[in-house]
């Protein structure tokens, strides 16, 4: 299990918000701009069947399957339907678009299919953040 440490924000029944404290592994990171740790550090919901109140200072417990499969996901998926979209669009320009550079009809195929694959993303992530195995647990 990944284990994190962090701050309770908000206590609400069986869930509670946590800011995750940063490591120092954040200082010399080259995606801190892009990041969304916000300055202390970033707030996630947990399972909280510990109970644990606002301001106490908690262990935080994440399945690394779970991550493993989010990251390939958000990092992975992305990649694969650009070159995906890019090579099917050449394809096409090639056989049917033959007045029109294939490089274009691939630039817009590849671009389009990568902007379907972050919607796709975006309906998993919120269907997959409602099932309690996916969830960080506090402990």
């Amino acid at each position: 299990m990944i284990e994190e440490t962090g701050i309770v924000t908000k206590a609400d029944g069986l869930t509670a918000k946590v800011m995750i404290q940063k490591k120092s592994s954040c200082e010399g990171c080259a995606s801190q701009s892009a990041c969304e740790t916000k300055g202390e550090g970033m707030e996630i919901e947990a399972l909280n069947p510990v109970h644990a109140q606002v301001g106490q200072t908690v262990k935080v417990l994440i399945n690394p399957r779970t991550y493993l499969k989010g990251s390939i996901l958000v990092y992975g998926v992305p990649v694969v339907a650009l070159i995906a979209g890019a090579i099917l669009g050449k394809n096409i320009g090639e056989q049917y678009f033959k007045q029109t550079s294939s490089d274009l009809v691939a630039a817009i195929t590849g671009f389009s299919a990568l902007i379907l694959s972050f919607l796709f993303i975006n309906f998993w992530a919120k269907s997959a953040e409602t099932e309690p195995g996916n969830k960080p647990v506090i402990e």
